[in-house]
């Protein structure tokens, strides 16, 4: 892993991806930078009215990725690893899902003229779950604005993100079976994650640990 300069941890909602990528830069001491889900001042009003709202909070999730992603940049990633909890080019999962035609036809500009400056990453970590258990995590950790998603919106967004990493190719890709395992509090699932990662080369590779076997 040491080799890897640049590692995104990335999944849906409620799947432990800020988690994993903690414990991998405190493992490896290096640094995150994680999305600032709660900074969005519109992601409430979303939940409650998404019409409404939809643009406003993409507009501002993309400006603020794009913004952490600029701090990448300024970072000698030959000298230090730097650990993400997200993938710039996610960002549009949501947008195609939240959007309507023309909101996502000017969100497409404005994401085309932002991606040219972005770095791709030396490695993404893609973890999966089931939408019941992302429905657990997520009701287990009790955010405010968190309380009225709905299973099926939660179900949408799982979907649609395993479609997208089903057909990405821009960099080497793991993914991850998390369904069954506790890596936060279960040393051993941590220990043969990053055993994973560390073998990890080029292509796509599907990992489904011993703990989603039983």
């Amino acid at each position: 892993m040491h080799k890897k300069g640049y590692v995104v941890v990335e999944g849906p909602l409620g799947v432990g991806k800020t988690s994993l990528a903690q414990l991998l830069a405190k493992r490896i001491n290096g640094k995150t930078i994680l999305e600032d889900t709660e900074g969005n001042p519109f992601l409430a009003n979303f939940y409650n009215d998404p019409k409404r709202f939809a643009f406003q909070t993409q507009l501002f999730f993309i400006l603020r990725r794009f913004q952490r992603q600029e701090e990448i940049n300024q970072i000698d990633l030959f000298k230090r690893v730097v650990i993400s909890d997200f993938l710039f080019d996610k960002d549009r999962i949501f947008a195609r899902l939240n959007l309507d035609d023309r909101e996502f036809s000017l969100y497409e500009q404005v994401f085309h003229l932002l991606k040219v400056r972005t770095l791709n990453p030396d490695l993404v970590i893609f973890l999966q779950a089931r939408t019941d258990i992302l429905k657990k995590r997520i009701k287990k950790r009790d955010r405010d604005y968190e309380r009225s998603i709905s299973l099926k919106y939660l179900d949408q967004i799982n979907q649609a993100f395993n479609e997208f990493f089903f057909h990405y190719t821009e960099t080497p890709l793991l993914v991850i079976d998390a369904s069954g395992i506790d890596f936060v509090h279960v040393p051993s699932d941590l220990d043969n994650l990053v055993s994973e990662i560390e073998k990890m080369e080029k292509g796509t590779k599907y990992y489904i640990p011993l703990g989603s076997r039983h």
